[in-house]
């Protein structure tokens, strides 16, 4: 399961609940009831966790890959929501295909199954 150290975890976990519908399972606020120490969230059964980013924990983003039911619906949200095309929708051997990058800095390849 994925672990990322983001800055700004609290609009990366906004990004997957308005693109992915993601829930939230855990969240732990540092001492100032505001940033996220911890954070676990669910997207269609798989969990990612994730943290503030800190001068001691540097952002350390990545690529995910994630199937969904209609792949365009989830980019044209994504853009809608401040990512950045990496990769317009198209047809794949695997399914319709496209990728953005998050505005923490996250590449997430997002697929449909035709």
């Amino acid at each position: 399961m994925p672990y990322l150290i983001l800055k700004n975890a609290k609009g990366f976990i906004d990004f997957t609940q308005k693109v992915f519908n993601s829930e939230i399972i855990s969240k732990h606020l540092r001492k100032d009831g505001e940033t996220i120490q911890h954070a676990e969230i669910r997207i269609s059964g798989s969990i990612i966790m994730c943290a503030e980013s800190t001068d001691e924990y540097p952002p350390q983003t990545s690529n995910l890959f994630i199937y969904v039911e209609n792949a365009d619906q989830a980019y044209h949200a994504a853009l809608q929501n401040g990512a950045t095309s990496v990769q317009e929708p198209s047809d794949k051997e695997y399914g319709r295909a496209c990728g953005l990058m998050d505005t923490t800095g996250n590449t997430w390849w997002i697929t449909s199954v035709n």
